[in-house]
């Protein structure tokens, strides 16, 4: 099961059997490995597969007409990527490596039989979708309402209890293999922006970002600055609560 290990952990993974974790499995029709900064799917492209990141980071991006782009997401191992392409056939956006990624490849014609014959393994996928959109809703919030503080330290709060619940955070240590302007992108600052608040948040002793690796050092803070809740996360009670 080392391919889809980290597919709900921290969330409702203990409601996955035996059985559904071997039929999620058995879905897998490869797994490819891509190098960072590549494009995976153009807005508009048809899809006939779903995307299960293993390991490395991927977005979501949307371009506007001037050339700046949008991050709309930010994916991390464990998530399915493009899962809602799978009923709507196609995207409307644009999905790209950040890192080196290993992904997992399911045909769409064999989610078709998931939720042809196993209706609660088709409840957890959906649920899957539904926190892509939980994150969605959060995010507008994040741009439309915080300031740059707040966006910026909201992002990282959410992304140390992400990388924390596929247990790759620990004592707020995580990587994050961001460039200043990806970070503007996802936050809708521009970089000399970000650059000036990650030195303030530094030097006030809160999270330090150095060589595509974060530190959250004191993580109720960062919380209240980026008026950080993490329910719509949908996380079970663990290590990881609390950052």
């Amino acid at each position: 099961m080392d391919r889809t290990r980290d597919f709900l952990r921290g969330r409702r993974r203990s409601e996955l059997t035996a059985e559904e974790m071997a039929v999620l499995e058995a879905a897998i029709s490869e797994v490819v490995v891509v190098p960072p900064r590549r494009i995976i799917a153009h807005r508009a492209d048809r899809l006939h597969n779903s995307t299960l990141l293993i390991d490395g980071f991927i977005c979501r991006y949307m371009d506007a007409r001037d050339g700046y782009r949008q991050l709309v997401s930010y994916q991390v191992p464990g998530d399915f990527v493009d899962l809602h392409g799978y009923p709507t056939r196609h995207i409307d956006h644009d999905i790209a490596t950040l890192t080196e990624s290993r992904i997992a490849l399911v045909p769409h014609e064999r989610l078709d039989a998931i939720m042809a014959t196993m209706p609660h393994l088709a409840r957890l996928l959906w649920f899957s979708t539904l926190l892509d959109a939980a994150l969605h809703r959060e995010w507008i919030f994040r741009i439309g309402r915080l300031d740059a503080a707040g966006r910026v330290a909201h992002f990282l709060c959410e992304t140390n209890l992400r990388m924390a619940a596929v247990g790759r955070a620990v004592g707020g240590r995580f990587a994050l293999p961001l460039t200043q302007q990806d970070m503007g992108e996802a936050c809708g600052l521009t970089s000399v922006h970000v650059n000036r608040t990650l030195r303030r948040l530094r030097e006030d002793g809160v999270v330090e970002i150095s060589r595509g690796h974060a530190h959250v050092m004191d993580f109720p803070r960062l919380a209240r600055i980026g008026e950080f809740d993490p329910d719509y996360l949908y996380l079970e009670d663990g290590p990881w609560h609390g950052g």
